[in-house]
């Protein structure tokens, strides 16, 4: 039987399809073969990370090659809209262009990460309420791929309840404000150029939840801001994650990004975006590993007998295949609703919770069924599963998205 490579495409807009089938060809060529060329580096987490556990200048060279051979091949910035230099694709493209990407990279070709720009990481919609300064700015190099960002809202003592932010910016009597707090759990943060930061600009409506936080646009190599740490995970010696401080950072009117005092909808506008990617994500490892796992059982002998003719390894893998299905239907569904207007809170919260539990179960599976092969690093599972185990808890905790689907329900949003 042959191997399927790609995303069930029956409902994809034939322009999609043919993105897809070139977007397939890149990663080939850009992303697997570097890997295979820079395998002792890329494989060998002593020599990835820097003592202080960010990337080594090395990988993060290649981190660049692929964004900017991305670029100029017109994936990384397809999902940006055309009034601000991208391709001006949509959600359901955004949506099977990720699950395409883990699908057919797995969790070892992790520089396929670079190939499609993240919302939050890389350019992205939010440039439209920027100050044409700084779009003039900063937005040309984050659509070359040379350079990349951060969004910082998150903080130690401010998670999922973003009021409680303790992050201040202080109007100055000659204009602009200096900005001085923490941010925890941000993402690229230890390696960004640019940082969307949030901040409390005004206290009494912030308390009272009526706006009262503002964006801004900042460079990382501003006096006063810093990287306190990475954070580290599963005890990985090196992350991606970091704790960043911002100690009286100047920013002036031109680095506003949104209106003053409504910063929150900037954030609010990522979400389906956000969890539709991590859905996506979950979906497209869940394929690569369940692919392995069948190939496996289909090849490996024991008493005599072949691994899938045995119920007990076939059966959970049917199981698997199931839920794959049904998940990929979810994003597909969820993402057109957006691309057709529809706020689609639910949907998209329900494809995202569905999909990363799903993924983490099949690619258990999958481990399950090689054995103590699945185990070893050699095979990449354990790093698929640390990947959508994390996002459990990233862009809405599945426990926050049951919360969300069920307050819709309650509201009388009982379409399904």
């Amino acid at each position: 039987m042959k191997r399927m490579e790609a995303p069930d495409v029956s409902d994809l807009p034939r322009e999609t399809v043919e993105i897809l089938e070139g977007l397939r060809s890149f990663l080939h060529t850009e992303v697997v073969a570097r890997h295979e060329r820079h395998a002792d580096l890329l494989d060998d987490p002593r020599r990835r990370y820097r003592p202080d556990g960010r990337y080594v200048e090395e990988v993060e060279a290649l981190q660049r090659e692929v964004r900017t051979a991305a670029a100029q091949a017109g994936y990384y910035h397809m999902v940006v809209p055309a009034e601000l230099g991208g391709g001006g694709e949509g959600a359901v493209t955004m949506y099977a262009a990720w699950e395409l990407i883990h699908h057919v990279c797995g969790a070892r070709h992790w520089l396929s990460h670079e190939a499609l720009a993240h919302w939050a990481t890389g350019p992205s919609f939010v440039f439209a309420s920027a100050s044409e300064t700084a779009r003039e700015k900063v937005l040309p190099q984050l659509l070359s791929g040379d350079k990349t960002m951060c969004f910082m809202m998150s903080e130690p003592g401010a998670g999922s309840d973003v009021w409680t932010m303790t992050t201040r910016a202080e109007e100055q009597p000659g204009g602009g404000w200096l900005v001085s707090g923490t941010k925890q759990w941000i993402s690229n943060g230890p390696h960004a150029d640019f940082a969307l930061v949030f901040a409390v600009t005004d206290p009494e409506a912030a308390r009272t939840h009526q706006g009262g936080i503002t964006a801004f646009l900042v460079p990382t190599d501003a006096p006063g801001f810093r990287l306190d740490s990475v954070i580290t995970l599963y005890g990985h010696i090196g992350g991606n994650h970091g704790i960043l401080s911002l100690d009286r950072v100047a920013v002036d009117e031109s680095q506003v990004v949104g209106e003053l005092g409504q910063g929150l909808r900037l954030g609010l506008g990522g979400i389906a975006q956000g969890r539709l990617f991590n859905a996506g994500k979950a979906v497209g490892l869940a394929r690569w590993a369940l692919e392995q796992a069948v190939e496996y059982a289909k090849e490996r002998t024991t008493f005599g007998t072949k691994l899938i003719d045995n119920q007990g390894i076939s059966f959970p893998l049917a199981e698997c295949a199931t839920q794959i299905y049904a998940a990929h239907r979810m994003g597909l569904h969820a993402a057109a609703l957006v691309d057709a207007g529809r706020p689609a809170l639910k949907e998209v919260a329900m494809a995202k919770m569905f999909s990363v539990e799903m993924g983490t179960r099949v690619i258990d599976r999958a481990m399950q069924t090689f054995g103590g092969m699945g185990i070893t690093s050699e095979m990449g599972f354990a790093d698929a599963w640390q990947a959508l185990r994390t996002v459990q808890i990233a862009d809405g905790s599945s426990e926050i998205l049951r919360r969300l689907v069920a307050g819709r329900l309650v509201k009388g949003d009982l379409d399904l």
